[in-house]
């Protein structure tokens, strides 16, 4: 190797690249001086900026890309909306806004499920898993502090309380730990509800039964270090101690250089695909516009007439807080009309009622 290089300016400049790091970069300036070798028109990373011995660029993965977006863009356009009296011709364009997020959220999976393929360690499991929520696991993260279970390990087949569906798991086999993930387009719709430690506690109690999981059902697949995180796709600033990622950290989780550029790519091109396909629908929108015949307050086609759910005038006395009567259509009677009707009332309805009646909701319950 060093003779290959000796009698040309390319090896030169390797070697002292090679010479001015530090001696934990001896490897990977190996790989580069390699990598040069085999293709000398495309320049290496230089060996002081990597930080991982995988590496992926997006020409590598584009056509792979490429098509997983054609497919999500496709599977956008084809849904079908509900017709809706409240958008109206705009229904079309709000079926694609709320398609959009489904579809960018199952992009996000299978791209990192791609990427994945540049590390040979990793061993990414993403079909519909359910992890068992175990009753133990819920109580234990429930009441203690998440840094006092590093040592617990439960049983996957324990008594549980439903189950939880990673987006992802990220096995290293070398290291023999994993990750769970749970991809997020964004996580501004999250806010400072509960949702999101109500999904951490779901999360952290699966992790304490996946190495038995991981032994008992992917072919004795063993792992002595369990994380958790919310992935980020919108890459707002992240919070590894409350267990949130942004996306562009991703090299870190993977450990390839480069996984984080390629997503940020791939979420650019798939953006300008949406809003292509969400300014051409918006377009035939305002071209299909018409007035609307009558005035202001016609009763569209689609709603049932003024007073159709209204059934026939019936006595229904009730007390309000301040003692007045109201008659079924709420509209107050004196206290003489009220003497004067009272007899008749009492023996129309009494309460308490004798006999009352349930069901699902039906027009004035069929009376």
């Amino acid at each position: 190797m060093t003779n290959l290089h000796s009698s040309s300016p390319v090896g030169e400049v390797l070697r002292a690249a090679v010479a001015a790091s530090s001696t934990g970069h001896a490897i990977d300036g190996a790989m580069g001086r390699r990598h040069f070798a085999a293709q000398p028109a495309v320049r290496p990373e230089p060996p002081v900026l990597r930080r991982h011995p995988n590496i992926v660029r997006y020409p590598d993965v584009e056509a792979d890309f490429d098509l997983l977006i054609e497919k999500a863009v496709a599977a956008i356009a084809d849904g079908e909306p509900v017709e809706d009296e409240i958008l109206g011709h705009y229904v079309n364009v709000a079926s694609l806004v709320r398609a959009v997020s489904f579809r960018e959220g199952k992009l996000l999976e299978q791209a990192i499920e791609r990427l994945s393929k540049a590390n040979p360690d990793l061993v990414v499991l993403m079909q519909s898993i359910k992890l068992p929520l175990v009753k133990a696991a819920i109580e234990a993260v429930a009441g203690n502090d998440w840094r006092h279970l590093e040592e617990v390990r439960l049983d996957c087949e324990a008594p549980a309380k439903g189950s939880y569906t990673p987006d992802l798991i990220i096995v290293n086999r070398t290291r023999h730990s994993a990750f769970i993930l749970d991809l997020k387009r964004s996580l501004a719709s999250y806010g400072d509800t509960s949702r999101l430690e109500e999904l951490k506690l779901r999360m952290m109690a699966s992790a304490l039964v996946l190495p038995d999981w991981l032994y008992k059902t992917q072919k004795r697949l063993m792992v002595d270090t369990v994380g958790v995180a919310i992935v980020d796709g919108a890459s707002r600033p992240s919070d590894h101690a409350a267990g949130v990622w942004a996306l562009s950290e991703i090299d870190d989780l993977l450990e390839i250089d480069g996984a984080a550029a390629c997503m940020a790519e791939l979420r650019q091109r798939f953006g300008r695909r949406v809003q292509q396909l969400l300014k051409t629908e918006a377009r035939r929108a305002l071209g299909i516009l018409t007035p609307v015949a009558g005035s202001a307050g016609a009763s569209s086609p689609l709603s049932p007439p003024l007073g159709a759910l209204r059934g026939g005038r019936r006595m229904i006395p009730r007390c309000e807080p301040d003692g007045e009567t109201f008659d079924s259509d709420g509209f107050g009677a004196s206290d003489d009309e009220a003497v004067e009707r009272g007899a008749d009332e009492d023996d129309e309805t009494s309460w308490p009622p004798q006999r009352i009646r349930v069901g699902f909701a039906r027009r004035l319950l069929d009376a």
